[in-house]
């Protein structure tokens, strides 16, 4: 950094105190992470934006790593915020700390300085193109109710009333795959046994199986205000009321479903923001739950052929944003997800398919056309046959009339 930066940003940035905390524990700020030296008292010189501070605390006997924890913050210029490290539970402290406490620290900040280490400013550019949807109340929206994003969330313990026992059956009454049979049967008979009635059945029986198996599951919930605040992907992807050829339309082309999602924003953009804060919490903060909220939301940009039109400004922020998500994957992960038919590599076949048949042009065409070929070139995935049909979305054909002659 040069020295006309470091005086601007000595001036203009923000600050974060963390106090107490101990030797060796994992910090970090946005993409970067340290090793906490015994001196260590915050970061200094902190851009404004949005910035996401997270750490992890290190048995000192065995140097075991706890899941990460953190939090996602707005810095305004000259912010200075300070936080204390609880001993006891080894995890930031609730105690708010009073605003005298806080004048005394800025009122020695020439003491303080030294013990502040500087905000990596070569992941800036970086960070902003990461977060660039990102409002302070959007994350403020995602975030749990109180504020910390960890890796693993804590549930709620249940008492033993609440514990599964099984069904009891009556006694005269029928086994349960005798009641999967019936139903079956029942299925069947709806749709006056046709071909299509047999695989009806089936799927009745597997799905009776499924809910009895998770019947015997303990219902766990996350504790109050630590559960993620994502915006419910809708289950239904088609309106009330919909004929079976509508909901079959809605199906393959989900535009309806991204603009329920985007109508729960307070505006369209919000949802790239969305897309770009699970990323984040995937890849910095390890929750498992942001990346399926992640690669389902990806899934459904993909599905969309009426919306591209409409929201060419989505789109074209969503290049933006998985064109550099995937660049900072480890090779590892994207080459193990390949390896297993991962739906985000199929998603985006079929929506570099759709852009072609939808006659995208002008700019929007020519950042997918680069985007193509950037995916070919660092992870080697296979875009070619585009104007074909997957083996396995190839539609299949019932005429009715052969399956009625076959009841």
């Amino acid at each position: 950094m040069d020295q006309e930066t470091a005086k601007k940003l000595l001036v203009e940035g923000g600050t974060f105190v963390f106090l107490g905390v101990p030797q060796e524990t994992q910090f970090g700020i946005d993409m970067q992470c340290w090793n906490t030296e015994e001196d260590f008292r915050g970061i200094k010189m902190i851009p404004p934006g949005l910035h996401y501070v997270h750490y992890s605390a290190v048995s000192k006997g065995t140097g075991d790593v706890s899941p990460r924890s953190g939090f996602m913050q707005y810095f305004h210029k000259k912010d200075f915020i300070v936080k204390m490290w609880d001993k006891k539970t080894e995890d930031i402290s609730k105690e708010e700390i009073s605003e005298e406490s806080i004048q005394r620290l800025k009122d020695n900040l020439f003491n303080l300085d030294r013990h502040l280490a500087p905000y990596p400013y070569e992941i800036w550019q970086k960070w902003r193109l990461l977060t660039s949807q990102i409002t302070a109340e959007l994350a403020a929206k995602l975030s749990p109710e109180n504020g910390l994003i960890r890796a693993s969330v804590e549930l709620l313990s249940m008492t033993d009333a609440e514990r599964p026992r099984g069904v009891k059956s009556s006694e005269g009454s029928m086994d349960s795959e005798e009641v999967v049979e019936e139903s079956s049967t029942k299925v069947g008979d709806t749709e006056e046994e046709s071909s299509s009635g047999q695989s009806d059945a089936k799927r009745a029986k597997r799905i009776t199986r499924e809910e009895k198996e998770e019947a015997m599951l303990p219902d766990l919930k996350p504790a109050p205000g630590t559960a993620m605040r994502f915006t419910e992907i809708p289950r239904d992807k088609y309106p009330p009321g919909s004929t079976p050829e509508e909901i079959t339309k809605h199906y393959l082309d989900q535009s309806y479903t991204l603009e329920i999602m985007i109508a729960q924003h307070d505006e369209p953009l919000h949802i790239i923001g969305e897309l770009q804060f699970a990323y984040l919490c995937f890849l910095i903060g390890h929750s498992l739950e942001a990346f399926e909220h992640w690669k389902n939301l990806v899934i459904l940009i993909c599905s969309c052929d009426d919306a591209i039109h409409k929201y060419r400004s989505v789109f074209f922020h969503f290049i933006r944003t998985i064109e550099i998500q995937i660049e900072e994957m480890p090779e590892d992960f994207l080459a193990d997800i390949v390896m297993n038919k991962n739906l985000v590599y199929k998603k985006l076949r079929e929506f570099f398919r759709t852009a072609y048949v939808s006659k995208v042009d002008g700019r929007l065409l020519t950042m997918i056309e680069r985007f193509k070929e950037n995916l070919t070139d660092k992870l080697q995935w296979d875009f070619t046959g585009l104007d074909a049909d997957e083996e396995d979305e190839r539609p299949v054909i019932v005429k009715l009339d052969e399956a009625e002659g076959n009841e």
